[in-house]
């Protein structure tokens, strides 16, 4: 989809519709004033009527308003003015853009971005507005033998700003939205192809179709590779697919020759079967989403290369399947990660952990300014947060607020869980140096304990998105996230040198 960006008065604008908001009790925005001063009091009329109440959710599609260029006039409730903040601000764009889709129009210019939104900025309302405008019309249809029929396409949204000083503004907000949108939808797509197309050869494929057209730097290392780096952790999870594993490296250079990388591990498990501890039948298809983590560093670096950050970025992404098989993980294997470390195999559905160990090890070597891993690692995340908010755990407290800071912005929010040494304990085995699993209690905890084992010598953060990084039921697809939180993590890193 087109994104503008301009600055005029709704009556003039020549677009098949113009949206405006009205906010509870029938109280117009400012846009709404003008064209209904523009109408001769035609939006007071209907408004007096009842026909448009202006409570969130509400939306009422107006034809040939007098003294209005535009054939349509769409009126979006906003709810109460003294709550209108992110979340009311987002539901109302989303509402508008369901509407117009609903229209059939091709173009439209949008006068909600420049209404005030509480502790945030002409720009940020700018991205927002793009990234939910992106996010409403995306469709995935890849698999099907024809696309949806008779269904029209937004092709060109127009963002109006109040005045025309802050085009400038407007622009950067909506670059910044496009980015990370492209971002977000690389990832969605990924995350929502099948396990049987997306494995991790195809994922390690689009990784240097992205590193063709982004510019970056790539390596994809195969199984006899991992064994020479010693990666007995991963590969021990790697032996019980016919799917061979994959090791992508990926390197973003916008800072300086040698200025140290922020690096992002994202867990690539393309179908998580649970292996010998298998899954119950019940919703298992939804674990070709275990490879959310990856498809999210994907995105980001996409987003990044897009935005052209002054900073250096690596990705590191190990992928395979777990699957059961004759020669898969047993309960009890002892297995020797990368570090030297050695861990005896309690659940081999506990693998996520299993093969990120041994890419934190690696993060070493690349001497990184901090390490953020990206894993749907468990399910005791999605109990205890739900999905709304990711999981965030790190071993220091400077980074783990540069995340939480960056998720408020990005409105793709973190809330940060303790990882202090007593849930260490849980991981303590009698025959390995640690155990894989640390029973049911804290388990998001004792799953960022276990890797914190091989993060001690760099700042280091994990992001628990298993609640976050897909939807269920009936709107069942990926979500992006966290690629929202990340670009602005970076961005924000990027700006302060």
């Amino acid at each position: 989809m087109e994104i503008g960006i301009k600055s005029g008065s709704p009556e003039k604008q020549r677009s098949a519709c113009v949206v405006v908001g009205i906010f509870d009790h029938r109280k117009p925005s400012l846009a709404a004033e003008i064209i209904d001063q523009s109408s001769g009091g035609y939006l007071a009329d209907i408004l007096r009527r009842g026909d448009m109440d202006g409570k969130p959710g509400s939306s009422l599609l107006l034809h040939n308003v007098p003294g209005v260029l535009c054939e349509r006039v769409l009126l979006v409730g906003l709810g109460k003015e003294r709550e209108f903040r992110d979340k009311q601000y987002r539901d109302a764009v989303r509402d508008a853009i369901r509407a117009l889709a609903d229209t059939g129009v091709s173009d439209a210019t949008l006068y909600l971005a420049e209404i005030p939104v509480k502790k945030r900025e002409l720009a940020w309302n700018v991205e927002q507005a793009v990234l939910v405008a992106e996010e409403t019309l995306y469709r995935f249809e890849q698999m099907k033998s024809k696309p949806e029929e008779g269904r029209k396409s937004l092709r060109k949204l127009t963002l109006a700003v109040p005045r025309r000083g802050e085009l400038a503004v407007g622009e950067a907000g909506a670059a910044r939205g496009k980015a990370i949108a492209a971002g977000v939808k690389l990832a969605k797509d990924l995350g929502n192809l099948p396990g049987n197309v997306c494995t991790p050869t195809y994922l390690a494929d689009q990784a240097n179709i992205l590193a063709s057209q982004a510019g970056l730097a790539i390596q994809v290392l195969e199984r006899t590779e991992i064994e020479a780096l010693g990666m007995g952790s991963f590969l021990s999870v790697a032996k019980g697919s016919d799917e061979a594993p994959r090791f992508i490296i990926l390197e973003y250079q916008g800072g300086p020759k040698g200025a140290k990388p922020v690096v992002l591990v994202g867990k690539g498990i393309t179908f998580d079967s649970g292996g010998i501890s298998i899954k119950p039948a019940a919703e298992m298809d939804e674990m070709k989403y275990d490879m959310c983590g990856a498809a999210s560093v994907l995105g980001t670096l996409a987003a990044v290369a897009e935005l052209k950050l002054p900073l250096n970025v690596t990705g590191l992404i190990p992928t395979c399947e777990n699957m059961p098989s004759g020669r898969a993980n047993k309960p009890g294997d002892v297995v020797t990660s990368m570090s030297g470390q050695t861990i005896e195999v309690l659940n081999t559905d506990a693998e996520g952990r299993l093969i990120l160990c041994d890419a934190l090890t690696y993060a070493e070597r690349l001497d990184p300014a901090c390490v953020v891993d990206i894993a749907t690692l468990t399910g005791a995340c999605v109990i205890a947060l739900g999905h709304v908010a990711t999981g965030l755990l790190a071993n220091d407290d400077g980074l783990a607020r540069e995340l939480l800071h960056a998720g408020e912005e990005a409105f793709d929010r973190a809330w940060q869980l303790p990882l202090w040494d007593d849930y260490a304990e849980q991981l303590k085995s009698n025959f390995a140096d640690m155990a894989n699993i640390g029973g049911r209690p804290g388990g998001t905890i004792t799953a960022a304990a276990f890797l914190g084992k091989f993060a001690k010598k760099y700042e280091w953060a994990h992001l628990d998105i298993a609640g976050t990084a897909w939807k269920s039921g009936k709107e069942k697809g990926g979500t992006g996230r966290p690629v929202p939180l990340l670009v602005h993590f970076l961005a924000k890193r990027a700006e302060n040198g």
